[in-house]
């Protein structure tokens, strides 16, 4: 009994250390396979790092302003008896646009016009007594003194029949109409937005010790997200005199043709004012940056020996940058490459340090200052 327990035991050792043996021989093999697998080459495009000479700039947050803009009120009450324009449409200055009821106004300036012509009769006929001597010189004032009065009556009527005629101050847009045919109409009541947009003004804010740099004549670009793409280009024509005294901001305002009248006031823009000085600056393809929150980084092509294979071949070594102002498609770089290096120029995103890589710039993009994406 006890040789058949002992000799069972044995088998299962001998059992268990063939297992184990074969075991052992496939997980040899397997780091043997694995020791000698490389990753195939990744296919990228590159650039070539480059330096170039950029424009200084202040950056800002503005808004427009129209360079004429009021809401069109009535001076005196009355009823509307006609509405002149039509909302939205360009007017000149002078066109009517309201009439209000002016019938009794133009009663009183009959009877104040009949009176002049009378006190003018009077005045005359006193005149030429005078130059006789057959009358007195306070009779002759008296009647001058009537005419006046009643000239001046007359003209006050005029004024008020003028009021009642509401006319575009400016030549400008129209906005929306705010009120009816037949509307009684009180003192200061609004009418219609009437704004001047060609050309129009950006007022924006620059921190104080930039005072010494910022003139009047200085080129501004601005940016919107409601012109998506679009740069349009102005000048600096005012810089407040006085500083304000709780942000130690000075205020500034260019002036922007807007001759197709896209920009309107109270738009929000981006302000860039261009500098006369021009600084060197380092400039990579901003698609060659990857980005993390541990810092960006992007990878550099350099040529290595394969000790292997014994051949030459190339090898992504990744570099951590630190990155200045973005214009375009190119991304300023303070620090972390020099000029003349390679870089993989897009898809930076699915690389990794120490990967070999073969070049093919058929499908590289162009990288522009200025790009002007094309239409769907």
């Amino acid at each position: 009994m006890k040789k058949r327990i002992f000799f069972a035991v044995l088998g299962l050792l001998i059992l268990a250390g063939v297992l184990g043996g074969i075991k052992a021989l496939q997980i040899r093999r397997m780091i043997e396979q694995k020791s000698k697998f490389s990753l195939p080459p990744e296919v990228v495009t590159t650039a070539i790092v480059q330096s170039d000479s950029w424009g200084s700039t202040l950056t800002a947050v503005g808004s427009l302003t129209a360079v004429q803009g009021v809401i069109v009120s009535a001076e005196v009450s009355g009823k509307i008896t006609q509405i002149a324009f039509t909302p939205g449409t360009k007017v000149q200055a002078g066109d009517l646009l309201i009439r209000q009821d002016t019938a009794s106004e133009e009663a009183q300036l009959r009877a104040a016009e009949t009176s002049t012509a009378l006190a003018k009769l009077n005045l005359d006929r006193y005149t030429g007594l005078l130059a006789q001597q057959n009358i007195a010189q306070s009779l002759f004032d008296n009647a001058e003194a009537q005419y006046k009065e009643a000239k001046a009556q007359a003209d006050s009527i005029r004024a008020i029949i003028n009021k009642k005629n509401i006319r575009a101050p400016f030549a400008g847009r129209l906005g929306v109409r705010l009120v009816n045919l037949g509307e009684i109409l009180k003192e200061d009541a609004p009418i219609v937005s009437l704004q001047a947009l060609d050309p129009i003004f950006v007022d924006f804010l620059l921190p104080q010790q930039h005072l010494g740099q910022v003139k009047k004549g200085l080129p501004v670009r601005i940016k919107t997200d409601a012109l998506p793409g679009q740069i349009l280009e102005g000048k600096i024509t005012t810089i407040n005199p006085e500083i304000d005294s709780a942000t130690r901001n000075m205020h500034v305002q260019a002036t922007v043709a807007n001759e197709q009248e896209l920009l309107r006031p109270g738009l929000f823009v981006n302000v860039e004012v261009v500098m006369p000085t021009q600084r060197n600056v380092i400039v990579i393809p901003a698609t060659a940056v990857l980005y993390a929150p541990y810092g960006d980084s992007i990878f550099v092509l350099k040529e290595t020996k394969n000790e292997k294979t014994g051949q030459n071949e190339n090898v992504l070594n990744q570099q951590f940058v630190k990155l200045g102002e973005k214009r375009g498609d190119f991304v300023a770089v303070v620090s972390g490459i020099k000029e003349g290096e390679t870089i993989v120029s897009t898809g930076a995103f699915k690389l990794r340090n120490g990967q070999a890589a073969v070049v093919n710039n058929e499908l590289a993009p162009e990288f522009k200052l200025a790009p002007k994406p094309k239409e769907n």
